[in-house]
């Protein structure tokens, strides 16, 4: 272990956030890292690089920060940023599995997760098959001979499902199989799947991470460094990689991430609660409400609850769309982790693409992101929203 890592291993999480891999310039002193807006890099000679760098999409300083950052954050060896999450997911998969392989999905995921398993690694003979993923014995009835490995969401996009990390850990172990979790909902400073028994953690860190609606990007975080080159090597290969300015933004995002996720998360508790005591509110899905199927286990491997909402509006379809139209503080929009609230339809949204599947959302159902506005306005928007 690097000096630096054994350094940071010793930290505090918001420590970690705001130092690992922001070294002070060497050149300057100036204590956020450049952005190196550069493409390539002067060689002493052939052959002769300087710190290891020859072209930006192999590696790139301002990327190595983050890199660095991710890795310290989840506690892995090797964290790896790339354009987008799903950019990060098509380098897994496409790093670690062959035709004829399967993996285990989770019934409740994001759409685009879904949609890169059934339109595209399908097409080369990968197969999948759906679990429920809160349910350990479940997903040890979906593995196959082929099966590589086991993908979950926790919470869950969007019905915020909960998977016991620890206990599906043992069951992939058990089958010799590799274990995914997309921690995007949580974020490292709520929840630490490789501590867990997870081999590999995937990001969108355009949500919390970022945090301000003003970057895309994704991450993997391995703990195993013949892994973690591998992967590397495919990173290169493939070339999905974060651009400078994007690397830099999302370092910027995350040193607060501590304290934004800690007032998104007493927000949201706020509105679950409206929204559970609300006569128009026929659902609510929130792990932090003592009814929530999962709320033992999240209390157990989360620090608090998370920012995310999701609810069912009674009167159908058309009721949960005008719940949408009629929000203003809550901005109707896809995505979510950033500052400011979002809310918006899943079915017609951005879950659209599981129609049909056995990942279908209800039609009635709305997903709220909760940002960190003053809470009594939110609830003013959400009764007002509701009628």
């Amino acid at each position: 272990m690097s000096d630096q890592r054994q350094q940071h291993a010793h930290q505090s999480f918001e420590t970690r956030a705001i130092h690992a891999g922001n070294t002070a310039d060497p050149l300057t002193g100036a204590v956020v890292p450049p952005i190196y807006q550069v493409s390539t890099y002067k060689q002493d000679g052939v052959g002769g690089l300087r710190g290891g760098y020859e072209y930006s999409r192999s590696a790139n300083p301002t990327r190595t920060a983050l890199e660095e950052n991710l890795a310290a954050l989840e506690g892995g060896r090797r964290g790896l940023a790339f354009a987008s999450g799903l950019a990060a997911e098509d380098c897994l998969l496409r790093t670690l599995l062959v035709p004829g392989d399967h993996v285990v999905i989770p019934n409740d995921a994001y759409g685009g997760t879904f949609r890169l398993f059934a339109k595209v690694v399908e097409r080369w003979g990968v197969q999948w098959s759906v679990a429920d993923s809160s349910d350990p014995a479940a997903v040890r009835a979906a593995i196959t001979p082929r099966t590589k490995l086991i993908w979950v969401e926790t919470p869950s996009n969007p019905l915020l499902g909960i998977t016991d990390i620890a206990a599906v850990a043992d069951v992939a172990r058990g089958a010799g199989v590799r274990f995914v979790v997309d921690n995007t909902f949580a974020s490292p400073y709520l929840q630490q799947p490789l501590a867990l028994g997870a081999d590999i953690v995937v990001h969108s860190t355009t949500k919390y991470m970022g945090g301000h609606s003003d970057v895309v990007g994704g991450a993997l975080v391995v703990n195993d460094d013949a892994l973690g080159d591998e992967l590397a090597f495919h990173q290169n290969a493939m070339g999905a990689i974060a651009g400078p300015f994007d690397a830099w933004l999302t370092l910027r995002g995350i040193k607060t991430l501590a304290v934004r996720m800690d007032r998104h998360s007493a927000n949201a508790a706020r509105v679950a609660e409206l929204l559970a005591a609300h006569p128009k509110v026929t659902q609510v899905y929130y792990p932090g409400l003592p009814g929530h199927a999962g709320h033992e286990i999240a209390e157990k491997q989360m620090r608090a609850f998370g920012g995310m909402v999701s609810f069912r509006v009674a009167g159908g379809e058309q009721a949960a769309v005008d719940v949408c139209n009629r929000a203003q503080l809550f901005t109707l929009g896809e995505s979510l982790g950033g500052v400011e609230s979002l809310i918006e339809h899943p079915g017609r949204m951005t879950h659209a693409s599981v129609a049909g599947s056995a990942l279908e959302v209800p039609a009635d159902l709305v997903r709220l992101s909760v940002g960190i506005e003053a809470v009594d306005d939110q609830l003013a928007d959400l009764t007002r929203a509701l009628g």
